[in-house]
């Protein structure tokens, strides 16, 4: 007999995309399910709309974060396997099958994550579209065994994840990060495209630019600890072409010199693009040149982002010891100060 798979969906506010995500796990090609959606205090009709179309709902009781959304969630669950899927990401038809396929054909993995399409879910603004290919790209080039996790579409067996236990209520913006570190001290994780959903991103710059800024500053007591570096997106190549794109700024000072200003400020900017150059090209073959010109211009912005993201988290570190124990165990229990704190 087929296991009981327990679907956890964290959401919050999420009514725009429920019915999508819901409807996508309803029509699993895996029948034996449980759809559990983890409510985090959200105050649209999220809760109606996810009873309405046949899921089990509970609550947090206020908003915490997506980490105190899933602990909720798997409290409730049943299943011999937790499938975490966010409330803004529509599943392929066979996408719990696989994962559970996958995970009964090599009992040393302890998470399957998936990849997500590189078009939209919903509303393919410029900005989502943006998203939507470096994202799908990034995922794509950092497949196989990764040590943090990608928890928008992922399967962990329950006894593994009882085993590891809960996500870190104090984190919002990167309890998969610590989740994945744990997980991994044990088990492998893999990422792969044989699992696939489509999200609906950020469809706005200045939004997508703001978590992606705090993300970069959160990481930075995880990074700090050698021992605990993630494996994932941060390729070396990707951190010098954020380093180069940074440097590119006070170099337009050169300019003051001249024509020949330009020397260093391109030369920078050249390093840049070259640290993702497979990317670049991936982007002009789907949409074309002329988007590749806006792509590049964002992705200029995101890589200034990441690394003014990471220089404050370094400074936040350096004076805050409260925010170097950001992830040291104990996991503190949920009323514990909001992260970063």
């Amino acid at each position: 007999m087929s296991p009981l798979v327990s679907i956890v969906v964290p959401n919050w506010n999420g009514s725009r995309t429920l019915p999508l995500c819901l409807s996508a796990l309803f029509a699993q090609t895996h029948r034996n399910l449980e759809v559990i959606v983890a409510d985090d205090g959200s105050t649209d009709d999220s809760v109606a709309v996810a009873e309405r179309l046949g899921a089990i709902v509970v609550g947090t009781g206020a908003n915490g974060g997506c980490g105190v959304a899933r602990n909720a969630g798997v409290a409730r669950a049943r299943g011999e396997v937790i499938f975490y899927v966010d409330s803004d990401v529509a599943l392929a038809p066979d996408a719990v099958a696989t994962a559970v396929r996958m995970l009964a054909e090599d009992r040393s993995l302890g998470a399957v994550c998936g990849i997500q399409d590189p078009e939209p879910l919903l509303d393919p603004t410029p900005v989502a579209r943006y998203r939507g290919l470096q994202y799908h790209y990034w995922s794509m080039s950092a497949q196989g065994d990764i040590s943090f996790l990608f928890p928008s579409l992922c399967a962990i067996p329950a006894a593994v994840h009882a085993e590891v236990g809960r996500f870190n209520p104090r984190l919002k913006q990167t309890e998969e990060v610590d989740f994945g570190v744990r997980l991994n001290r044990g088990y492998q994780l893999r990422l792969t495209p044989r699992i696939r959903g489509r999200h609906a991103h950020d469809r706005n710059l200045r939004v997508l630019l703001r978590k992606l800024f705090h993300r970069a500053r959160l990481r930075v007591p995880l990074y700090a600890r050698a021992r605990n570096f993630a494996t994932g997106f941060e390729t070396r190549e990707r951190v010098w072409s954020s380093l180069a794109a940074a440097a590119s700024v006070p170099a337009f000072a050169t300019l003051a010199l001249g024509p020949w200003g330009l020397l260093a400020p391109g030369l920078l900017i050249a390093a840049s693009l070259a640290g993702d150059a497979g990317m670049y090209r991936f982007v002009a073959r789907r949409n074309g040149l002329a988007f590749l010109v806006f792509f590049t211009g964002v992705h200029y912005l995101v890589n200034l982002t990441i690394v003014a993201g990471a220089a404050a988290g370094a400074a936040q570190w350096a004076v805050s010891r409260p925010f170097r124990r950001l992830y040291d165990e104990p996991i503190l229990p949920d009323r514990a100060a909001a992260e970063g704190s």
